[in-house]
């Protein structure tokens, strides 16, 4: 009648919800039907079954056949079912589904495109994608000229 009851996280029948996502990942998904204007950083997937038009780092992209996404997009890897649009940016795998379409300036490592799959825009395949704040800092202290007579040199 007074014994102590355990908690369900100690019963042996204990099980995770799957639904709840793994301690410490961060996941957004923006639903089908709804429109989203802004920015997504610092996230570790982002699915788009909606209409985002976003700048968006992460490391892993999934649009889904129903999603379109336009604008500045950085990821390592992306999964696009639907349609994208913009400044894209893989440092990984570009996988492009049957029904998936991508278009804009497009720079991947690695490209998987499915029977049915579009891609249109300047596209450039890189050994090594560099991220924005990897890019090289300008010099400031020499000027345009020094740097034209040390080419003559």
């Amino acid at each position: 009648m007074f014994e102590k009851k355990s908690s369900d996280s100690e019963s042996p029948n204990y099980k995770k919800d799957v639904f709840r996502p793994t301690k410490g990942s961060s996941k957004v998904i923006i639903g089908n039907g709804v429109k989203l204007k802004g920015e997504i950083t610092d996230a570790d997937e982002v699915q788009i079954d909606g209409n985002a038009d976003i700048a968006v780092s992460t490391d892993n992209l999934i649009v889904g056949s129903t999603g379109e996404l336009k604008g500045t997009i950085q990821t390592d890897n992306a999964d696009v079912w639907g349609k994208a649009d913009g400044d894209i940016k893989i440092s990984g795998t570009l996988t492009i589904q049957e029904q998936g379409s991508v278009s804009g300036i497009i720079e991947y490592q690695s490209l998987q495109i499915k029977l049915g799959g579009k891609i249109k825009g300047d596209i450039k395949a890189s050994d090594k994608i560099k991220k924005i704040t990897d890019a090289p800092k300008l010099d400031t202290s020499s000027s345009m000229q020094d740097a034209i007579k040390e080419e003559k040199n």
